[in-house]
């Protein structure tokens, strides 16, 4: 019987549709990327736009396949599970809380038939399902997930509903998996969750304490960090990662807004301020690190001058590059409940704006690295990962995997980050 999984939205997803995968294949079920006998479709609902692609993701299994068994799971599925279950091309609706049981749910349903819905309140569940420590390769780079969860509400995310409280794997888990790793020869990992700076919350550890040893591991020669949220960066743990050159200098911090007033809306706990002070520390101290961020365009109330303040302090900030976002409502959040929306007209146009200014950006901080020697991973033959993340297509470079150096020249760069 073939199998096929559709994953949307976050890296998370990935790892967890890997995991869901792997059950399917070890069961003996054969998978695919062509027309299924049964298709997993891992939902995201960070957006509006993202549950419009998740439902497009279904109705297009149906079509492929008139006949499969549709399974709807991720964080759409948590969260709107009803809405899902209502679809009439849709069997199976399996929350967050059941991702680790899809297999057995499947083959029940082959018994039963009929439609059924698998969601539990999310808070409720205490661990990282199942499996504790989930790998997933991005063409030759390992990523762990070492961290589920977000103990932050923030007045417009609805990622706490969707994947529960903090839940972090063991300390000794990952420095097994990373020991492992570099056996099998590979010298960068990436540590990836949820909320990465609140690895450990949980279990009485951090992520300084759990970067302090992975630094120790022989072979591992470079740590990429996922997203870090600002004020959860302590001062140990920034002079770690800006003086440590196993930790690569690629830096990413979602700002979502450079207006104290919206930031306040938003509940993200620093300042404007705080926010330019923490870049201007980082690449001042280790001057050929990239840092990107994350803003939203359009949260309720916002105004031309907030979205100046935003615009100004991107544009004076020494960051790589930014991913930009309309904001949208999203259920249980309290930004929903707010009145005096932007118009959409409105946040297109600033999306739009502050497009041309990543644009800028990208282009800017390729320029200041030209010329320099850098170390890179080689991704597959001839495409190359700089430690500070720059796309580079370069011949030559055939070890999958490998930890390399290279000079940046014009002739190599993809403006593709």
């Amino acid at each position: 019987m073939k199998v096929k999984v559709v994953n949307l939205g976050c890296r998370s997803n990935f790892f967890d549709g890997s995991f869901i995968a792997k059950q399917f294949l070890d069961k003996g079920y054969t998978l695919t990327q062509d027309i299924a006998d049964v298709y997993i479709i891992n939902t995201c609902t960070v957006t509006q736009g993202a549950d419009r692609s998740s439902r497009q993701a279904i109705y297009q299994a149906r079509r492929e396949n008139p006949n499969a068994l549709i399974v709807v799971t991720g964080c759409y599925a948590q969260v709107k599970p009803q809405e899902l279950s209502s679809l009439k091309d849709v069997d199976l609706v399996v929350g967050n809380s059941h991702k680790d049981v899809i297999l057995p749910l499947v083959e029940e349903h082959f018994q039963s038939k009929g439609k059924g819905v698998y969601v539990e309140n999310i808070f409720r569940v205490s661990q990282v399902k199942s499996f504790d420590l989930v790998l997933y390769f991005e063409k030759s780079r390992p990523f762990l997930k070492v961290q589920e969860g977000c103990n932050r509400f923030c007045s417009f995310c609805i990622i706490p509903f969707a994947r529960g409280k903090v839940r972090s794997v063991p300390l000794q888990r990952v420095l097994d998996q990373v020991r492992l790793l570099a056996q099998m020869g590979y010298q960068e990992v990436v540590l990836s969750g949820t909320q990465l700076t609140q690895y450990g919350w949980d279990i009485g550890t951090n992520l300084y304490e759990l970067l302090k040893e992975i630094v120790k591991i022989e072979g591992i020669e470079l740590i990429r960090l996922s997203s870090l949220y600002p004020s959860e960066i302590d001062e140990r743990l920034l002079d770690l990662i800006l003086y440590e050159e196993k930790i690569a200098p690629h830096f990413h911090l979602s700002l979502q807004s450079g207006s104290d007033r919206i930031l306040a809306l938003m509940e993200r706990r620093y300042s404007a301020k705080d926010y330019a002070k923490l870049v201007e520390t980082m690449v001042s101290k280790r001057p050929i690190a990239n840092v990107g961020t994350d803003v939203i365009v359009g949260f309720p109330t916002e105004t031309d001058e907030d979205f100046k303040e935003t615009y100004k302090l991107l544009e004076e900030l020494p960051i790589g590059y930014m991913h930009i976002f309309p904001y949208s409502d999203r259920p249980y959040t309290k930004a929903s409940k707010m009145t005096d929306k932007v118009p959409e007209p409105v946040k297109e146009q600033r999306v739009e704006v502050l497009k041309e200014l990543d644009k800028q950006k990208r282009k800017q901080f390729i320029a200041k690295n030209q010329g320099m020697e850098l170390r890179a991973v080689v991704l597959q033959e001839g495409k190359l990962l700089t430690e500070n993340y720059i796309k580079l297509r370069a011949e030559g470079f055939k070890e999958t995997g490998k930890l390399v150096r290279v000079k940046l020249l014009p002739e190599f760069v993809s403006y593709d980050l």
